[in-house]
């Protein structure tokens, strides 16, 4: 089994822009980058790939290999998947709270293939048994997506359920969720520029 990471650090995370200025956002997807390699080496997965169309921010990655390719992630992704000749496991690059229990329990899954979703309607971690026999749907509701395409597939699926792995960090309320239930160097990195705040009654973000 092998891992891959889909992931581009230019522009990153714009929606995180009310809170994060461009240079830390840039530096925030690079943390949470290596966080989700921490995670899948600590879940026994050695072979990770990153999928990224640029070599920016990836010059000096000595712990995973890097695949360029500009094409859009769909497209980019399939090909991937096309030539690949063992089980495979997507992880998004922005799930500093998917730790290696997660993983170790996505990757041990029964079925052909287990579908994290995320929230909206996302898809964060896909396990692919026969990854030749899959094509990959990212963006809108791709988690029933890809529950129409296993299906007609004729490959059977696990949904795994999961509050920490199923958060992305796209938004600042997500900072929120990081801050509570994180650990590592994202969480780290966050509590240096916020703390929570509960003067509202509901738990928000405020600057430090």
């Amino acid at each position: 089994m092998k891992a891959v990471i889909p992931y581009k650090k230019t522009g990153a995370k714009s929606r995180l822009s009310p809170v994060l200025s461009q240079e830390e956002r840039e530096e925030f997807v690079e943390i949470m980058l290596n966080q989700v390699i921490d995670s899948l080496k600590e879940a026994g997965i050695e072979k990770i790939e990153i999928l990224s169309p640029s070599i920016y921010g990836l010059e000096n990655m000595k712990r995973a290999q890097v695949i360029l390719d500009k094409n859009d992630l769909n497209e980019a992704l399939n090909k991937y998947l096309g030539q690949a000749d063992e089980p495979v496991l997507i992880a998004m690059a922005d799930l500093p709270l998917l730790f290696p229990d997660h993983i170790k329990e996505i990757s041990s899954t029964k079925e052909d293939v287990c579908i994290v979703p995320g929230k909206g309607g996302g898809t964060n971690v896909l396990f692919i048994r026969n990854p030749s026999r899959f094509s990959v749907r990212y963006y809108g509701s791709s988690f029933l997506t890809h529950c129409s395409i296993a299906a007609e597939a004729g490959q059977k699926v696990e949904v795994y359920d999961s509050f920490l792995a199923g958060t992305d960090i796209d938004e600042p309320e997500d900072l929120v969720e990081l801050l509570i239930h994180g650990k590592g160097a994202s969480k780290s990195y966050i509590s240096k520029k916020f703390r929570l705040d509960i003067s509202r009654g509901r738990v928000g973000l405020a600057q430090i």
